[in-house]
């Protein structure tokens, strides 16, 4: 009997046998879901009917082994602003909030619907406009602000939606619905969820990759959750690359250590991680193996899409100056565009600084000043090097701010509270219709009045337009499948090109 044989039949006992032998069973069997959580399911994961037994998971491929329809993307770039734009001063054009400025809202209006605590103590909600004016764009006459004048020169390119909703009042819950799914942490992202149903053409860069910049100094930082596997295996979470000189730590080899003796290290620990499989049957063992060689591949390929030396002049020009600033988001957009063309699946840019409570109008301007140009520069971008038709963009917040005043009521320096009841997002590409606006609100941009989207409908349709049937592409853990529209979710089939 060989020393794996041996070790297989020291440790690996039935669960009865287990339980039975051990004094206190149950607790020991919680201490080993904590350590090794997935030992005890034999269970990696399910995509409807299919599932895939320990060990036969290739790098970078995913658990669907057909498409459930033709897909319109292969790829998909998603332009978080995080911290709620207003749709009131850039998209969802609302003249007759002018002409209540200071009134109440009607109470027909706003109802019982929730408020934050942060207007707990507040007694009036007078109604604040817009002071930025909006002009119609583009054969369907959509809607912009003066905010978004690049945004709007693309109109024709672009599908806004100015009904979609969400259930969660504050920034973390709200971000992370968006993002996962659901408003607890611990489930998978949407990059996550690609990852796992479809895998990586690039087997040089990860599947999921994820970029941060702030729109200005003082903003909230983001939970880490959002773009974290959840229970999915750990090589599908998203891997974040930072500006500077070192955007993956940790990558580089330390002084002394070549290539040749890194592919030799790499060898022997893939080796004893595969001693280790055989005695334990961990599936994460196999992340473990798929994250070193990713690492490895990625010494090479990551300085090479980072290094921005070799894009012409009238492409910073596009983007603006702040592209050759490496981290601010129109650096970030157009590393976006480069991680595009090597077919990186799912690219995550976050842009910190959109929540305004007070000192709106100032505050707006210089968060508009750093998106436009670039979001706009991004599409344009794509769509002259053929990439747009295959590429879905996503440009929005995780809720809407409120049509009354938090605060201050001036003209000069009103604010806005958090809005779950509407808000505006824009999609263009992989399989939307373009220069389209979608769905209506109330007089107030209180209420939806057409056509609502919910956060798991844009889930839903965005897993379509990749050829995923949202309701098919599962995970069992802890004895119920989950996906990322939770039991939720339709297709908004009106938007579809």
């Amino acid at each position: 009997m060989s020393h794996v044989d041996i070790q297989k039949a020291k440790y690996l006992k039935t669960r009865r046998e287990f339980l039975r032998t051990t004094t206190k069973g149950l607790g020991a069997l919680g201490l080993g879901s904590l350590l090794l959580p997935n030992f005890l399911s034999g269970q990696v994961g399910s995509a409807g009917s299919g599932t895939s037994a320990v060990g036969q998971m290739p790098v970078n491929e995913g658990i669907l082994k057909a498409l459930h329809h033709a897909p319109k993307a292969k790829r998909v770039i998603y332009l978080f602003q995080s911290g709620a734009p207003s749709q009131i001063e850039l998209f969802d054009y609302k003249p007759e909030l002018n002409k209540l400025w200071g009134q109440e809202i009607p109470d027909s209006v706003r109802g019982n619907q929730r408020i934050t605590g942060m207007l707990a103590a507040q007694s009036s909600f007078p109604l604040v406009g817009s002071k930025f004016p909006f002009t119609q764009h583009g054969k369907t006459g959509g809607y912009f602000s003066s905010l978004v004048p690049n945004i709007a020169s693309i109109a024709e390119d672009i599908c806004v939606v100015n009904s979609m909703f969400t259930e969660a009042i504050n920034h973390e819950p709200a971000v992370l619905f968006m993002q996962t799914g659901s408003q607890q942490a611990g489930r998978p992202s949407m990059g996550s969820w690609m990852s796992y149903g479809l895998g990586s053409p690039n087997k040089n860069l990860p599947s999921f990759i994820v970029l941060l910049s702030k729109g200005k100094p003082d903003t909230q930082n983001l939970n880490m959750q959002i773009w974290n596997n959840g229970f999915l295996p750990s090589h599908h979470q998203g891997v974040r690359f930072r500006s500077g000189y070192d955007p993956v730590l940790y990558l580089a080899s330390p002084d002394g250590i070549d290539k040749n003796a890194r592919r030799r290290e790499l060898d022997y620990l893939t080796a004893l991680e595969h001693e280790q499989k055989a005695v334990w049957g961990d599936p994460e063992i196999d992340s473990k193996i798929n994250q070193y060689e990713m690492a490895y591949r990625m010494q090479t390929s990551v300085p090479e899409v980072t290094d921005l030396s070799d894009e012409p002049e009238h492409i910073f020009d596009l983007y603006g100056p702040d592209a050759r600033r490496p981290g601010t988001y129109a650096a970030n957009c157009l590393l976006a565009r480069r991680l595009a063309e090597r077919d990186v699946p799912f690219i995550q840019l976050y842009h910190l600084g959109w929540d305004q409570h007070g000192n709106l109008p100032k505050d707006i301007q210089t968060m508009a000043r750093s998106s436009d140009q670039a979001s706009a520069a991004l599409i344009t971008d794509l769509k002259q090097r053929g990439l747009l038709n295959d590429t879905l963009v996503i440009w929005g917040g995780e809720f809407g701010r409120t049509s009354f005043s938090q605060g201050n009521l001036t003209r000069e320096n009103y604010g806005r509270d958090h809005h779950p009841r509407c808000f505006s997002v824009w999609m263009a590409g992989g399989g939307i219709q373009s220069g389209i606006s979608y769905g209506k609100t109330d007089d107030f941009s209180y209420n939806i009045a057409e056509k609502g989207v919910h956060v798991h409908d844009l889930q839903a349709t965005l897993l379509h337009l990749l050829g995923v049937d949202h309701e098919q592409l599962t995970f069992k853990h802890q004895g119920r499948r989950y996906r990322l529209t939770d039991v939720h979710g339709k297709v908004v089939r009106d938007i579809l090109a």
